[in-house]
């Protein structure tokens, strides 16, 4: 008799514990844990992305509004909405996007991206790239041409070029050091100064004043250097996505090429 009650008494338990896990139901139509945990997952990566923590409640927020898009889509239903040809249109877009991304999803995963295609990348981008100069350089910003002649003058005469940049410069941002811009790249000036200061030898000054939008210029070149190509794992992020998106192009352009598309 105990064994009996026992065991009416597990049915009992495993009969409830089938029901709580079993799919929500809106008027007969299910809502499966699997779409619950798809937009779950979906709306937590969303937050993550967003530097903030996953809601615990997220689940029983997905799951009420899920009944509430399922009641109101059998209402459209019961209307007619989803034989609308504009609204069918965009059902049938939805899937077919849906689909294709899930795809591309499973591709990617099948065919990641190998060490040794990363390392030939790697090594026909760094043939390919002319060596890249970096410059230490100073200038004197002033508004007319012969102020800046007057100061090409003082410098001939051995006036210390940090000291008439201090005294002369209208450039607040080097003002104060003496002209100092530090290490920059050519491109990083305007196109009269950087082609100026790539004419420069170490040490020396502009022969002639340099006219920006911003003023005239005295340059002076304290030291140029060659910069290191980046190393491959700095570059790694870079190249696999790089890499990624020339196999999905591919895969895709061999699919349509197998395609019967008319137009």
């Amino acid at each position: 008799m105990k064994k009996t009650l026992i065991a009416g008494a597990l049915a009992c338990a495993l009969a409830a514990a089938a029901t709580l896990a079993a799919d929500i139901q809106v008027n007969g139509t299910p809502i499966s844990q699997t779409r619950i945990d798809a937009v779950t997952k979906m709306m937590n990566a969303q937050a993550q992305s967003q530097g903030q923590q996953a809601d615990p409640r997220m689940p029983d927020m997905v799951k009420q509004q899920l009944i509430t898009a399922e009641v109101l889509s059998q209402e459209a239903k019961r209307e007619g909405i989803d034989k609308q040809a504009d609204v069918r249109a965009e059902i049938d877009n939805a899937e077919a996007m849906t689909l294709a991304n899930h795809l591309i999803q499973q591709y990617v995963a099948a065919h990641p991206v190998s060490d040794s295609d990363v390392k030939a990348e790697y090594d026909r981008l760094k043939a390919a790239t002319p060596p890249k100069k970096s410059y230490h350089a100073q200038h004197i910003l002033v508004k007319t041409e012969a102020e800046a002649n007057a100061i090409l003058s003082a410098l001939k005469k051995g006036k210390p070029f940090a000291q008439l940049a201090k005294e002369k410069s209208l450039d607040p941002g080097s003002k104060a050091t003496g002209g100092d811009l530090g290490w920059n790249d050519a491109e990083t000036f305007v196109g009269p100064f950087g082609d100026a200061l790539t004419k420069l030898a170490k040490g020396q000054i502009t022969s002639k004043p340099v006219q920006t939008q911003y003023g005239w210029h005295i340059i002076k070149l304290d030291d140029v250097r060659t910069e290191a190509f980046p190393e491959m794992d700095a570059l790694r992020p870079q190249l696999e996505q790089q890499l990624q998106s020339q196999h999905i192009e591919k895969y895709i352009a061999d699919l349509k090429a197998k395609a019967k598309i008319q137009q």
